[in-house]
């Protein structure tokens, strides 16, 4: 299954390249403090020394990149550990959530805040990176729902050697 592992670490490695790209052309671009609307969504240059919705920004930048480095190295970690046993949507799951903490925390070392780029109005502005991780964990959930459903509905007597309780010797 080392298969499943190679495609899970492509996988984030190209969602990460893509986020990072985009964070270097939203610098360049915008660096003004122009906007493009876009209708649905406005691009809009920002940066964000903190976490999810600047929560801890007045804390020491080093902090937070140490913090957030263990937290991505233990996300790494368990995504690698579980890609070989994991459903192909568990794994993208995964490869999603590892690409969009990878490329925030890449782009939080350069310089200790993370760009931010995509604005809607009414949500606090956002990077691609950011989508990643939540589309990512939702997907995670919902594969494992989806296989706990499986298993549960597999075997509805409870055994799990499909004999039933009613066949058992006493």
């Amino acid at each position: 299954m080392a298969r499943a592992r190679v495609g899970l670490a492509a996988t984030a490695a190209v969602l990460a390249a893509l986020d990072l790209g985009l964070k270097a052309w939203a610098r360049r671009a915008l660096a003004d403090g122009t906007s493009v609307d876009l209708q649905v969504i406005q691009l809009r240059l920002t940066f964000n020394p903190g976490v999810a919705f600047s929560l801890g920004d007045t804390l020491p930048s080093g902090v937070v990149l140490g913090v957030t480095g263990l937290i991505v190295a233990g996300l790494a970690v368990f995504a690698w550990r579980t890609a070989r046993t994991a459903t192909w949507p568990a794994r993208l799951g995964l490869a999603a959530m590892l690409a969009g903490a990878v490329a925030n925390l890449a782009d939080r070392a350069a310089d200790g805040v993370v760009t931010d780029y995509l604005h809607s109005g009414w949500f606090p502005t956002f990077n691609l990176a950011d989508v990643f991780l939540t589309l990512g964990a939702a997907t995670l959930v919902l594969a494992s729902l989806r296989t706990t459903d499986a298993t549960t509905d597999a075997t509805t007597d409870g055994t799990t050697d499909g004999t039933s309780v009613r066949d058992a010797a006493p």
